[in-house]
């Protein structure tokens, strides 16, 4: 069993930026991909971000390549979203996510956080 919980969401303008962090509890974290996904109103959950469990692979939705950047650090259980230029389009609630694979897919996560808020003003 894997627990996740983010942070670091929040209110922040148009080209600012912001680093989500997912902490996550058990001693498995590290055989898990990790991946981060968001949620617009009205919109289905997208995904954004994956790194392998040792982190040496990363994948990013093409639109949003260069602007963020997904890590993780093992000895502290934790993945970090570190976004940069926001937009707002980018205002979503972001979901970090836990699975076998490094996956675009949400099927292919078996935990998910709670969801962290970020709103990017004009």
């Amino acid at each position: 069993q894997v627990q996740l919980v983010e942070s670091g969401g929040g209110l922040v303008q148009a080209g600012g930026s912001l680093r989500l962090s997912c902490a996550a509890s058990g001693r498995t974290f590290s055989s898990y991909a990790m991946g981060w996904f968001r949620q617009a109103p009205g919109k289905e959950r997208e995904f954004v971000a994956a790194i392998s469990w040792s982190g040496s692979s990363t994948r990013y939705t093409d639109s949003l390549k260069g602007r963020f950047t997904i890590s993780r650090d093992s000895a502290k259980n934790t993945v970090y979203l570190q976004m940069d230029s926001l937009k707002p389009e980018d205002t979503a609630v972001y979901y970090c996510a836990a699975g076998e694979y490094t996956s675009t897919l949400r099927t292919t996560y078996n935990y998910w956080g709670q969801g962290t808020q970020v709103t990017v003003s004009s």
